[in-house]
């Protein structure tokens, strides 16, 4: 099946890098957008735009009737979900099977796999992947038992979602029963479900993930990993690919650990699978699956040289994978920052309004993936993301010197920005050696606090 025309049903910079896609293959678009979104640079940029709704998520981009309604009514082989919004909850993918248009994304069946913390941990434990210890609840009587018989610290998490949301840290048992009645009620909140399970918090941690294919058939490569432990608050700001300073080993054993993971579920499309790392006892823990493409896709791009958007096509259409692991290279260091629209000096509180001007870099090695131009307008309802800028080099040390300078070469005027962070964050002794685990940006914030408090009293 030759895909001709995409409905994109996702809006902001990853609208625009999958317009870009479909322009260079050829292929028409049609951009699903709310109505404060009409006059995007995705919707200048896409051949056409259909209003889905207003403003707020809820009315519009969550709404998957309206999306596939939108695709029929502009005859769209295909939706392209992007991240985010729809992308991981399996009612889209459902509805395009049921109307014979084609999902560009694992099927419905896969999605819900996976989107269950719970039964996405037992496909890991059927693969072979070792996965954290912990287990769902379903009382609070539940978590005080299962707490005791893993000792803290604990992660509650919720079964349902991610992005950190009903995700709390229990130090003291004490403390257990509020913590699950609070993620339970965020999860119900956020997600339509309440469950929630416990794992045992392992302190000093990296965030690594692995970026797969699966052609549906059983057939899965991976394009390597990326280190996404710069976070705060469960949200990745940096990542970068190769991860630093893992050993081969270690590396070799996420890779494989991925791929049984997608072939036990005969994965289709782009996905990433996320592990917790513990570098000194050479140990990693399957933590889950997503689904989709993801915001730091870019780095991985930048040193396989793989169009991901253009894979991702691809099999929707029937093709497969179009090469095999042994053709996968890998060159050089990529890094990325996520540019948000928040204030860092107000606990990084979003920051919508007019951006009155915006200058992105460029140069050897520089890509910068936005919607965002002078001009263009921060809606209230949606993240905070404006940009992300990617850098590569044939070493790390020459990719952080690019990232440094094409930091200092951006320029926002409107609204505030976490660049100041991300040039602190680069200039750290600690991140500049590759060794920083998940607290690192909690212990950074909290040292700054610290001194800010002295000076303001001294």
């Amino acid at each position: 099946m030759a895909i001709r025309r995409i409905l994109i049903a996702n809006r902001g910079e990853i609208a625009v890098r999958i317009v870009r896609t479909c322009r260079a293959l050829g292929i028409e678009t049609v951009l699903a957008a709310s109505a404060p979104d009409r006059d995007s640079l995705p919707a200048r940029l896409a051949d056409r735009t259909v209003c889905i709704g207003p403003g707020r998520p809820g009315e519009s981009y969550l709404k998957a009737e309206a999306i596939v309604h939108a695709a029929l009514a502009t005859g769209a082989d295909a939706i392209h979900p992007g991240y985010g919004f729809l992308s991981e909850r399996p009612a889209l993918a459902a509805l395009c099977e049921a109307h014979g248009i084609a999902f560009i994304g694992p099927t419905a069946a896969q999605i819900e796999s996976v989107g269950d913390k719970v039964r996405a941990r037992a496909v890991a434990e059927a693969a072979g992947v070792p996965v954290v210890p912990g287990g769902q609840v379903d009382s609070v009587e539940a978590a005080l038992a299962l707490g005791r018989e893993l000792g803290t610290p604990l992660l509650v998490k919720a079964v349902g979602g991610g992005g950190g949301r009903g995700m709390k840290c229990v130090t003291r048992l004490e403390d257990l029963a509020a913590a699950v009645a609070l993620a339970s009620a965020e999860a119900e909140a956020a997600f339509g479900d309440p469950r929630v399970y416990l794992e045992r918090f392992v302190v000093s941690g990296r965030h690594v993930e692995v970026q797969i294919l699966g052609d549906g058939r059983g057939q899965v490569v991976h394009l390597g990993e990326r280190d996404c432990s710069v976070q705060r608050r469960y949200q990745k700001l940096i990542e970068e690919t190769p991860a630093p300073g893992l050993s081969a080993p270690l590396r070799r054993t996420l890779h494989e650990a991925a791929v049984r993971f997608g072939e036990r579920l005969a994965y289709r499309g782009a996905g990433t699978v996320e592990f917790l790392v513990d570098v000194q006892r050479e140990a990693c823990y399957f933590l889950e699956m997503n689904a989709r493409l993801q915001v730091e896709h870019p780095v991985t791009e930048a040193v396989t040289g793989v169009d991901l958007v253009a894979e991702q096509i691809a099999i929707a259409e029937g093709a497969g994978l179009r090469f095999e692991q042994s053709a996968i290279e890998h060159r050089g260091c990529a890094l990325e920052c996520r540019v948000n629209a928040e204030d860092p000096g107000a606990d990084f509180h979003p920051c919508p309004g007019l951006v009155r001007e915006a200058v992105w870099p460029e140069g050897e090695g520089v890509r910068v993936d936005t919607h965002i131009v002078s001009g263009s307008h921060i809606p209230p309802y949606y993240d905070s993301l404006m940009a992300k800028i990617i850098v590569h080099g044939p070493d790390r040390a020459t990719a952080l010197t690019r990232l440094a300078a094409a930091l200092a070469a951006t320029r926002i005027v409107g609204v505030a920005t976490n660049l100041p962070f991300h040039q602190a964050v680069l200039a750290h002794p600690q991140f500049r050696a590759g060794a920083v685990d998940t607290g690192f940006v909690a212990r950074l914030l909290e040292r700054r606090a610290a001194a800010e408090e002295i000076a303001h009293h001294g």
